[in-house]
Order: structure tokens, then sequence, then C-alpha cells
């Protein structure tokens, strides 16, 4: 090891107290039915994904049983980690946090370090690094549940380089700053997501200019003043209920086109690892990120023209159709994706942008439509026959040109993290085994 950085296990490096390193409660410790809508949040691998801690979408139990389970309760500065499930994720519960009390499932184990030694930045770090990932999943249990074998023998085993607390310092605090970034890129999008589909619903959804307009206003907010005077002035009925005059009521199917996907031969070697982006709903992105630029596999120009993905371009809704049903994502540059998934064109009078919002919005209704002996599913069928409100097309041109800056501010943002995404994960083993070292850690 470069600099003479001493190879430490996590036991040598873990706090001197009880239970500091710790599995989650087993078998009929804790079981569902004893999980409530509110009280103490129980620690899940949906609250570690992809590298951070989300501080949401808990079950919780009650005081009592987070007493009883008192030796599973995480703390601040606690590395995280999925041991059974959806392994490899790992997460560090921060200072501040929504709740008093957290929790761990049976799903989950903890580290709690001996800061003097190893920092838990820095070990949480080591965790995700090609490195720790793999000592992890190399020693999972295939047979069942994917399990991680003997998890804390196995957790406290793991062999790390530990350089100075100086350095360790240094080098988690560069890639905290970059996953800082991203996490801020997110929430942004998150909030710009939130403004284009308030947008859409007050437009295409609640009729508000159009109810404005009725009301004897002469304006709206959001809405050109060229485009609120052509409104018409009254909702009528419909199948629907109450819609805009002169606004129509058509299949889902008519305002779009749907693209059927396909996989390449997996056995032909020449179809894959080109320079084809192809889309699976593994690369589905994070809510409000709408959308994907790049994606865990590609195929070749050979695979897509022997295979029936098709290419669709950049704006392109695709939607999950097959297993898990009803994940959104816009194509952040041509690519194709697989046979699970429909690509949704917009019509002559329809656009990108108000698709995906519009596809959105009717999402929950095709997920109860869906249908299949041994996968929900959506067809064409499906589509054909949903029906929606279909605006002229001189309403959707207007709200394009509303929701267009939104769209490629979304895009920036996605764009912006996949980059700095690719810059810690080239940084992320090469400052760990010492190849890489930062200036203020050499003085």
């Amino acid at each position: 090891m470069p600099h003479n950085w001493p190879i430490l296990t996590i036991a040598e490096c873990a706090a001197d107290e009880p239970y500091s390193t710790q599995i989650g409660p087993f078998g009929k410790a804790l079981t569902p039915d004893a999980y409530l809508p509110s009280g103490v949040p129980l620690l899940r691998g949906i609250n570690v994904n992809r590298g951070r801690f989300y501080d949401d979408e808990f079950v919780f139990i009650s005081e009592s049983d987070a007493d009883r389970l008192a030796k599973f309760e995480s703390f601040p500065c606690d590395v995280l980690l999925v041991h059974k499930g959806t392994l490899g994720q790992i997460g560090l519960m921060p200072e501040k946090r929504r709740f008093r009390r957290y929790i761990m499932g049976n799903s989950m184990m903890r580290v709690r370090t001996n800061p003097s030694k190893l920092l838990p930045t820095y070990l949480h770090y080591w965790l995700r690094s090609p490195s720790g990932q793999q000592y992890l999943l190399s020693r999972v249990s295939q047979v069942g549940v994917p399990q991680i074998q003997r998890p804390l023998t196995t957790l406290r085993q793991a062999a790390l380089p530990v350089p100075p607390p100086s350095e360790q310092e240094a080098i988690a605090g560069v890639l905290s700053a970059l996953d800082d970034k991203i996490e801020q890129n997110r929430r942004t999008a998150q909030a710009i997501e939130q403004v284009a589909r308030a947008l859409f619903r007050a437009w295409f959804v609640a009729f508000e200019p159009i109810k404005a307009k009725a009301a004897g206003l002469t304006s709206f907010p959001s809405t050109p003043q060229s485009l609120f005077a052509a409104l018409p002035a009254r909702l009528v009925n419909s199948e629907l209920g109450l819609v805009p005059e002169a606004w129509e009521v058509k299949p889902l199917s008519s305002v779009c086109t749907l693209v059927s996907g396909g996989t390449p031969k997996r056995t032909e070697p020449s179809y894959w690892h080109g320079d084809v982006p192809w889309y699976s709903v593994k690369d589905a992105p994070s809510d409000g990120e709408v959308w994907v630029v790049n994606t865990d596999e590609r195929i070749t120009q050979d695979g897509l023209a022997n295979s029936a993905a098709r290419m669709v371009p950049k704006g392109c809704t695709i939607i999950s159709a097959r297993g898990t049903v009803g994940k959104l994502a816009m194509a952040g540059t041509p690519m194709a994706f697989n046979q699970s998934c429909y690509g949704l064109l917009p019509g002559d009078d329809s656009s990108f942008g108000y698709l995906y919002l519009l596809i959105q919005t009717v999402v929950g209704d095709l997920q109860q439509r869906t249908h299949g002996s041994v996968f929900d599913t959506i067809t064409r069928a499906t589509f054909d026959g949903l029906l929606v409100v279909k605006p002229p097309a001189k309403v959707v041109s207007s709200f394009e040109t509303v929701a267009a800056p939104l769209f490629d501010a979304l895009l920036a943002a996605r764009q912006e993290s996949v980059k700095l995404a690719e810059i810690r994960d080239y940084l992320l083993p090469r400052l760990l085994n010492g190849s890489v070292r930062m200036n203020a850690a050499n003085g």
C-alpha cells in the first residue's frame, strides 16, 4: 500500500462501546404487524439508496417497541449498510435529521467507528468504492433472497487502507463536495419539476385560465396574453365531465405514437458494449429528475439493426409497460430501450414536454388498467381505452413556450450531475488507494 498506510479491519477501528457493529433485529423480534402510520421510524434499504441517506418513506414502530429494541438504534455518524435484499447500498446517518430516534430494520446493519482511527465519512466512501463493493458482494449467498453470508462477521473482518485522520478528512471532503452538489441538483430538479407539473395541471386539468376568463378576468398568470384572448370562456359537459368548449375528448393513443422496444441477442457479443444507449427500467430517474442521459448498458449499431429495438429522439417519453409499470423518463439523448417499455412520440398537434406531463398526470390510470397472468402489463389497447382532453394545437404550442425553459433547466442539472458522478467515481478508488493525493494532506 502506498505511503505506508496500515491495513486495518473494521473491528479494529470500531468504537469501544457495546454494539458498535450491529445487525438489525432477527425474526420475531420485529415483524410487519408491529408497523404503524407514525411513531419511531424504521430504517430500510430505501433510506440509503444511491449512497445517500433519505430521511423519508418510513414505516414506523411504537416508542415502547423502540425501547425494547434500543440496541438497534442508529445515531448520527453511523455508517449504514443493507445486508439482505438490494445489496451494496451504503448510507451515513446525518447530524441533522427529521426524527429524534431511528431503529434499524431487519435488513440493515451499522458501524460506529472510533473517529481517532477511522472517520465514518471515509469508511462510508470505502464501502461504496469498487474495493468495498467487491468485498461485500463476493460474500453473498444467492439461495433465496440475496444476502451477505455471516453479515456481522463479514463486516467486522473487512480490511481497508487507513491513512492518517487528516488525510481521511481531506479525501472525504472532496468526495462529499461532489455528492453534495449532485444532491443539490436533485433537489433543485424536484422543485422545477413540481413547477412544470403545477402549470400543466392549472392549464389542462383544472382549466384555471378558462375559469378565470369565464369569471370576467382579462388575464391569467403564466398564460401569454395572446393565448388568453383566444381561449374559450366556458366549460361544457363531456364523457370526462366539464371540459373547455371546443376542446376534444380523445383516446390517449390519438395524441402520441407508441414505439416498441427490443433486446439484442445476449449471446452475440458484437451486439453489446457499443455506443447506443439502451434503456431499461433500472435506468429510470429519481423523482423529479425526469431526464435520462446515460444508461447502464449500451448496444452496437449491429445490435440495433438485428433486433426489435428502435431509436427514439431526444425528448421522447419512455414508460415502463411490463412488471414495474409506469416508471417515466425523458430521453436526454437519442437512445433505444428494451421490450418492457414503450417510447411515446408526440403527434403533430402535441409536443415533447406537454406529452410527458400528460402521461405523468394519467400514469395512475394506466397502472390501474394493467393486466397479465404473470406480470402487470399495459398494451396499445390500454392507450386506446383511456380518454383524455385534447386541447387545440395552438394551446399546446403556447404551453410549450412556457414549459420548455423548465425542461431545459432540468436537463442541464441532470447533465451536470452525471459529469460530477463520473468525476467522483474516477477519483474514488484513486483517492482511497493513495494514487491521487490531496495537497492539503501533503502539507
